[in-house]
């Protein structure tokens, strides 16, 4: 049950569905709210199958490329420390490589909720890099299935939150989605050290 609680903790602050609400308002400025529910639903099924795609690919990804876990540890908690610090400085979106031309071209797209909302928006590469250490971290698969869950419950989080994402808007203002992501940035900062840290150890224990 901790590492459930753990995993869906770093896994929603990394994903940050709160730091997507602005960008989801300004691609869906014609939505009804029926609209933007369907699009909440399918962005966060699209999210689960990317995220749970790549945490059950994790093991065959790094036997290909012939990649340890401390090497993964290390690059992914670089990756994580530099969203978070996007996240800290509010460039969340430029973070995930969510330009302008990437709006533009969204706007004129019949459905948002594969790209850019589902990818690179919310499965990003931190969380994707989190999730394929995790795998490779817990070798027998009652843990996997607790990390397996907190992906579920995080796609179920990542669905409410979008399709509240008016009522939040208008709660919470611009500022205050802004202030959030900052806290969930320091969040992802430490999340990000803490598996530097833990590559960097076990690099040198093993080299010992």
């Amino acid at each position: 049950m901790d590492l459930f609680v753990n995993s869906l903790i770093a896994l929603v602050s990394i994903v940050n569905p709160l730091g997507a609400v602005p960008l989801f308002l300004a691609l869906t400025p014609t939505y009804t709210q029926k609209d933007r529910s369907r699009s909440a639903r399918q962005t966060s099924i699209y999210s689960v199958l990317i995220l749970g795609g790549f945490f059950l690919a994790g093991a065959a990804i790094l036997g290909f490329f012939g990649i340890s876990l401390q090497a993964v540890r290390i690059a992914g908690g670089i990756i994580i420390l530099n969203s978070g610090f996007s996240l800290l400085n509010g460039r969340f979106e430029q973070s995930r490589a969510v330009n302008e031309k990437v709006k533009e071209e969204a706007l004129h797209r019949a459905d948002i909720s594969f790209t850019p909302m589902a990818m690179p928006m919310l499965s990003g590469p931190g969380s994707i890099s989190f999730l394929i250490s995790a795998f490779a971290e817990h070798q027998n698969w009652v843990s996997r299935g607790w990390i397996g869950l907190a992906i579920i419950v995080t796609g179920i989080i990542i669905y409410l939150i979008l399709r509240s994402s008016a009522y939040l808007h208008r709660m919470m203002g611009e500022t205050g989605l802004k202030v959030i992501s900052r806290i969930m940035g320091f969040l992802v900062m430490a999340i990000g050290t803490q598996y530097i840290i833990a590559g960097i150890y076990q690099l040198i224990n093993d080299l010992n």
